[in-house]
């Protein structure tokens, strides 16, 4: 039977604060700080969720609290972040209800780690399976990259969000994770160049600089040591709890999990390492005689290094930082960059990279986790953005961080009213209208197209002539002066002439949270966001793979005058199109709040808390759920919970759940003002009302416990008697089947114990006998040796005294016959002197020439044509029947080092070498080149996964072609995969398989003698394949390509005929029923250097090739 819970049981101060009698500041703080003292940090204000960041780990968040909470209802379990998770997913996936998720408070309250929690809760009660599972992970592992590139350190916080991110997760009609979109608002791009006392910049340079590999680092040409580093902050660079070095690991994995490629991973590290060496770089001035200082480049080794990574040419951006372009219509003004200029020009060069490449993050990211499918999706928004800011120096970031914060209090107010109002509309229950604060008057005050602040800053960035921050301020001062939430000192209302709090530069708001402090300098400076166009075109020159999409603008030949919107309307723009997105879901709102500002755990600061509990609006929400009815409950779980105090409907209620509850209501003599009946719902005014009934509860279920411990013990002593009485019986029936047994096993160990001993014995005496036998056998075989010894030793000693003998003769017999040719050959020596002086010198000239030519051998390698010149000519052939020798030697020994793989590879050379070598003009070109085979990683790209899936046999080349349509001429991109049986063509951007020729069904290819990449896969007529004609294909790989199909045709033929090769400059195409010939002719370059195919007639496809350069 499943137990009944309900927020009011066990509750520590008052779960929900709708609840709280008496309402006021002070009670609010007491509860919030009672139930964080017992490490209750969630409260409800009806549906929405208060957060306390409790500074430390709470066993609150285990798999077990996961399947607590899930499918239970908001109000059955005490407050907890997963109950609004919960409640969110189950009205998405059952009443197709799209959500969103509002998580808002300061830096520092724990806004980036309740986002990961509702994800976490989310991803661990939907669906499972291999791509569901997969879909899940990458939605979890986008934050750490996120995190890494968006989040910094600062004096509130060691892991401070420094972007806004709205997260849109898409499901299935199961409610199953499809993918998600990721939108990014306002990054903190000035902490690039400088970060405030105590603070640190972004994660990735840190963790970089620890994490990387020594290898890794050279590559990058950086050091480990912050301290070489401007734009690193050195009195924060280590941060207790953070290990940069595990973190970057972490996010690399994550990087890859996402489906980022080795490529794409190591380009934006490079871009990183940009942005580290471009703060390294310093100017100095240089005067010119004009009397005008110009700035220079101080050390250009930094310059040189960054250059370096990004493949920049250093004049250029060396003259980018010294001169500025202006162009007009007609005309272009270069101007010189002071010192001043040149700085401000090189940390706005640094900031928009940074900016640009997070920006180029979050979209890469979202193509990896987009959904697939295009049908129509449940959506689940996550909103976690910066809360209300305060400072004591308040500029243009807090500007636009408090006005978003006031669009998303205006939504907040009209959809938490909204919701009440369609609540007691749908319960027949009369609405009255509710007085709360409209902050739709300073939303105007700043957003107003005529006469907002935004739109006077848009203004005056773009007006000529003089433009500073105090020129921005006066014109407030004459447009705003009379607005009742605008108050400056230099505005026309007296009021604030003597007001000293209010400095002359600065104006104030009074927003829904209180009044700010604007300090307008830098207003303009940072809404005009102004990067010099000659950097952006320096950075389009770039050869790094992403500079072009990164500075569009920076394109000569798509030049656009048309200044850039500033970043104020382009904030503006974004925050319009968010709230126009969180109007169309259901809203849920999770408030966090920071409880000190020392990070540490158990410590409750209230003017803190009360702070943040003024800015984020919370008695207001407070008053505006409580305006009409406090609490209300459907009658069935109303009734349940409360049936005990009636007679009437204990112990059960027949009838239905709402006459249940009214005969409760007048048995308890509740007055009848303090409640109403909805159609399913019953409405309670005044939490007084409530407790009341609660008390009378507790009061009741003490009693019923006192009678159930009655019955229970009764029960139990019954059931332990009758399960004594037969235990007794069980016991003695055991005990006498164990004596027997007892009894049985002694007899049977005694027999074995008889047995074995009368074995034993029998077993020995046969031992003996057996040993005597064997000694017996033993004396007769060592007797019988010893006296074959004895006659072969007397043999060899007859056998080596006649050897003696016979040796003695012999010496004796040749040292006559020496004496007798010694004294015939004194009479010879004379006459053949000559002879054997010459033997003996062409001996020794031999001798030496072999000597030489020894220590004298060029290297191992086969290429290596040097050897030792021979001393004389009669030598010549000798000389080169060695030389060809060892040739021979080497290439051997070379050949034997080749493992099998590489074998392959020179094979395959070798057979190129063969079909091309003399005949094609491209193949030259190709010797240098290896054959790598799979150009597009089709195993390990994702991208390809479901072609991949496709094709049965080993891939032993993929690569893109283009195939070229005989009606025009022109060429579709298409991917061309070879196997060992099939050759398979597949569209490039979808990957469905377009064509599939089994190897047996082709007969020849063509190809052109000149410097192209077309050739024709010939079919056999007759056979499937051949449907719709030949193939006319064109590929950057020709020589590969021809190569693999030759060889690998050959195997795959049946009958083991060789494919056709046909290099020639015309040749004929069957297209269909159609033959066309193909003709190559060679023409000056177009388009580049690349062949063009141009359609002449029905019968004919002309291909101009550019020709050779020599």
């Amino acid at each position: 039977m499943e137990v009944k819970t309900s927020l009011l049981d066990n509750m520590i101060g008052v779960g929900d604060m709708v609840l709280l009698e008496p309402l006021s500041e002070d009670s609010f703080l007491e509860n919030l700080k009672k139930r964080f003292d017992h490490n209750e940090i969630y409260t409800y204000i009806g549906s929405v969720v208060i957060s306390m960041n409790p500074y430390r780990s709470l066993p609150i968040y285990s798999p077990e609290k996961v399947e607590e909470y899930r499918n239970r209802n908001f109000y059955e379990l005490s407050p907890h972040i997963y109950a609004l998770a919960d409640e969110a997913y189950r009205s998405l996936r059952d009443q197709d209800k799209d959500q969103c998720i509002l998580i808002t408070g300061e830096s520092g309250s724990g806004k980036t780690e309740a986002s990961k929690l509702v994800m976490s809760y989310v991803a661990a009660v939907c669906g499972k399976g291999q791509e569901v599972n997969k879909v899940k992970e990458q939605l979890l592992q986008s934050n750490p990259v996120l995190e890494a590139f968006g989040n910094a350190k600062t004096v509130r916080n060691d892991n401070s969000s420094r972007f806004g991110k709205y997260m849109d997760i898409e499901f299935d009609f199961k409610g199953d994770p499809l993918g998600g979109v990721i939108s990014n608002y306002l990054l903190e791009k000035s902490r690039v160049v400088k970060q405030p006392r105590g603070e640190r910049n972004f994660h990735i340079f840190y963790q970089l600089l620890s994490g990387a590999s020594d290898d890794t680092l050279k590559k990058l040409k950086l050091d480990r040591d912050f301290s070489k580093y401007n734009y690193l902050s050195l009195d924060s660079a280590v941060v207790n709890g953070l290990d940069d070095a595990t973190s970057f690991r972490t996010v690399k994995n994550a990087m890859q999990i996402v489906g980022f490629m080795e490529d794409e991973i190591r380009s934006v590290l490079e871009l990183v390492a940009a942005v580290l060496k471009l703060g390294n770089i310093e100017f100095k001035p240089e005067s010119r005689c004009n009397d005008t200082d110009e700035s220079r480049v101080r050390d250009k080794n930094d310059l040189k290094e960054m250059c370096e990574l990004l493949g920049i040419e250093q004049t250029v951006l060396e003259r980018a930082f010294s001169y500025r372009t202006v162009e007009a219509k007609l005309e272009k003004v270069s101007t010189t960059l002071n010192v001043a200029q040149a700085y401000y020009a090189r940390d706005a060069l640094a900031k928009n990279l940074y900016s640009r490449l997070f920006s180029w993050l979050v979209t890469r990211i979202n193509e990896s986790i987009k959904a697939q499918t295009k049908s129509r999706h449940k959506v689940m928004g996550v909103l976690d953005i910066y809360g209300f800011e305060i400072f004591e120096d308040n500029s243009f970031e807090q500007f636009i961080i408090n006005y978003c914060n006031e669009k998303l209090q205006q939504i907040f107010i009209e959809l938490t009213l909204r919701e009440e109002q369609e609540e007691y509309i749908r319960e027949g229950i009369e609405w009255t209208n509710i007085e709360y604060f409209n902050n739709a008057v300073i939303c105007d005050l700043i957003e107003n197209n005529q006469n907002g602040i935004m739109a006077m800053l848009d203004e005056e960035c773009l007006r000529p002539g003089t433009v500073t921050d105090e020129t921005f301020l006066d014109k407030l001062n004459t447009v705003c002066a009379e607005h009742q939430h605008f108050e400056s000192r230099l505005s026309k209302n007296s009021k604030f002439l003597n007001d000293h709090s209010l400095p002359h530069s600065c104006f104030r708001i009074q927003h829904y949270a209180g009044k700010v402090l604007y300090c307008v300098e830098g207003f303009v400076d940072k809404n005009n966001d102004l990067l010099y166009r000659d950097l952006s075109q320096a950075m389009f020159k770039a050869t790094h793979s992403l500079m072009k999409e990164l500075f569009p603008e920076g394109n000569p030949s798509k030049v656009n005058l048309k200044r850039p919107p500033t970043a104020g309307s382009q904030f503006k723009s974004s925050v319009g199109t968010l709230m126009k997105n969180l109007q169309t879901k259901n809203p849920n709102y999770i408030r966090c709040i920071k409880p000190n500002d020392k990070k540490a755990a158990h410590i409750f600061t209230a003017s803190l808390v009360c702070h943040q509990v003024r800015y984020l609006g919370l008695m207001e929400n407070v008053r505006v759920r409580r305006a009409g009815y406090a609490f209300r409950q459907p009658y069935g779980p109303c009734l349940e919970r409360y049936k005990m105090l009636c007679k009437r409907t204990w112990p059960h209620w027949r009838g239905p759940a709402r006459e249940g509850v009214e005969v409760l209501m007048a048995d308890l003599q509740v007055p009848t003002e303090e409640f109403s009946y909805g159609r399913s719902k019953i409405f309670i005014r005044n939490p007084r009302t409530l407790f009341f009934l609660e008390e009378r509860r507790r009061q009741c279920l003490q009693d019923l416990a006192t009678l159930i411990q009655k019955i229970y013990r009764g029960w139990k002593c019954r059931t332990h008697f009758l399960l004594l009485k037969k235990s007794q019986v069980v016991v003695a029936a055991w005990y006498r089947r164990y004596a027997q047994q007892k009894k049985y096993q002694r007899i049977k160990s005694a027999t074995t114990v008889v047995q074995s001993y009368a074995r034993g014995w029998q077993a020995r005496k046969l031992l003996r006998e057996l040993k005597h036998q064997k000694r017996c056998e033993e004396a007769v075989t060592t007797i019988a040796a010893y006296w074959h010894g004895t006659q072969a030793r007397r043999e060899l000693r007859k056998l080596k005294e006649e050897a003696r003998r016979k040796h003695a003769v012999a010496v004796i017999w040749a040292c006559w016959q020496g004496l007798k040719v010694r004294r015939e050959y004194r009479k010879f020596f004379r006459a053949n002197a000559g002879k054997k002086i010459y033997n003996f010198t062409i001996q020794r000239i031999m001798q030496k020439y072999f000597l030489g030519v020894k220590s004298g051998l060029p290297s191992m390698s086969p290429v290596d044509k040097n050897w030792p010149a021979r001393p004389y000519r009669f030598l010549d052939a000798a000389h080169a029947q060695l030389r060809s020798i060892f040739h021979l030697w080497r290439c051997k020994k070379y050949r034997s080092q080749f493992s099998q793989e590489r074998k392959a590879v020179y094979q395959e050379k070798l057979e190129a070498s063969e079909l091309f070598k003399d005949k094609k003009s491209l193949y030259p070109s190709s010797v240098s080149q290896p054959f790598k085979g799979d150009y597009l990683e089709i195993s390990k790209n994702p991208k390809y996964q479901k072609l991949n899936s496709c094709v049965e046999e080993k891939v032993l080349l993929a690569d893109v072609v283009n195939k070229i349509n005989r009606a025009n001429g022109k060429g579709a991109s298409r991917i061309l995969l070879l196997t060992k049986k099939n050759v398979v063509l597949a569209d490039q951007k979808t990957g469905q398989v377009k064509a599939s020729v089994a190897l047996p069904d082709l007969i020849s290819v063509s190809v052109s003698t000149q410097n192209d990449g077309f050739f024709a896969l010939k079919l056999k007529e007759g056979s499937a394949s051949a449907v719709k004609g030949d193939f006319l294909l064109s590929s950057e790989h020709l020589i590969e390509t021809i190569t693999k199909l030759h060889h690998i045709g050959s195997t795959a033929s049946d009958d083991g005929e060789q494919l056709d090769i046909n290099i020639s400059d015309e040749f004929l195409v069957q297209f269909k029923q159609d033959k066309v010939c193909v003709k190559f002719i060679q023409a000056a370059p177009k388009n580049g250097n690349s062949a063009s195919c141009k359609r002449k007639n029905n019968r004919l496809l002309e291909v101009s090739v550019p020709a050779a350069t020599a």
